[in-house]
């Protein structure tokens, strides 16, 4: 008896643990464990007085009802949210979801475009008159959080030019060994450190890359800047419409 209720609970172990990777299956694990209270309740409802019964009553009737009810309006408006970077065969496909729904969240599509064009059309003099996809078109996008760049990207894919990401600095380096890029794109503070852009800058400026190098982060100051500069990169700013210009002169027509 003992051996069975310890395999029984060594099951339930199992299946919670599976259950609790992402919010559908918190959800269902919340449902199984309410029920579970329930039937105890229900189980020694006997000594319960019939004014006692009623709420039990209108709980086991209403509680699924809400739970419907919740599920929708989560399906409906957070569909992306659902699911865990494990429920997807490759974990990139989660940070794309993940990036649309923050697009969605700030405005939608319908807010979108009007961005894209209003940064388009303040560097016309740079865009090319045919785009391509090789090398000197090619910009590495370095955030730990690319979710909080949509816009940017599609900005910069508007003109031509196509951005890959890393996710860390070691993955960065990783995708410089490998591939010629016309430009690159780094935050400052990631996971690894507060300095992380500058450390990233200047492990490439050791190994002789002189690939132009820009600073996207939280600060415009004169000295963020200044020392930007002095690692060896090209630009620091915190406004995306100074960034693309910066980025697009220095891809699109590197003699500015």
């Amino acid at each position: 008896m003992r051996k069975t209720a310890a395999g029984d609970m060594n099951r339930f172990g199992a299946t919670a643990k599976s259950l609790s990777r992402n919010p559908l299956g918190i959800i269902a694990l919340f449902i199984v464990l309410v029920y579970g209270f329930a039937c105890l309740v229900t189980a020694f409802s006997g000594s319960f007085t019939p004014g006692q019964k009623i709420p039990l009553i209108y709980f086991l009737v209403i509680f699924p009802v809400l739970v419907l009810g919740i599920f929708t309006w989560l399906v409906i408006q957070h569909s992306g949210k659902l699911f865990a970077p494990g429920d997807y065969k490759d974990e990139a496909n989660y940070v794309a979801i993940a990036s649309l729904a923050v697009a969605s969240s700030r405005g939608g599509s319908s807010t979108l475009e009007p961005q894209i064009r209003k940064i388009v059309e303040a560097v016309q003099d740079v865009r090319p008159a045919e785009t391509s996809s090789d090398w000197n078109h090619r910009l590495l996008w370095v955030d730990d959080r690319p979710e909080n760049n949509v816009y940017e990207r599609q900005a910069f894919e508007a003109v031509g030019i196509v951005c890959s990401l890393a996710l860390s600095t070691a993955e960065a380096l990783d995708l410089l060994s490998k591939k010629r890029y016309a430009a690159i794109i780094s935050d400052m503070g990631r996971r690894e450190g507060t300095q992380e852009g500058y450390v990233l800058l200047d492990a490439i400026r050791q190994k002789g890359d002189k690939t132009p190098f820009f600073i996207y982060a939280g600060s415009n100051e004169p000295a963020h800047k200044r020392q930007t500069v002095e690692h060896g990169g090209q630009g620091c700013t915190n406004s995306p419409q100074d960034l693309f210009q910066m980025v697009t002169r220095a891809v699109l027509n590197p003699s500015h």
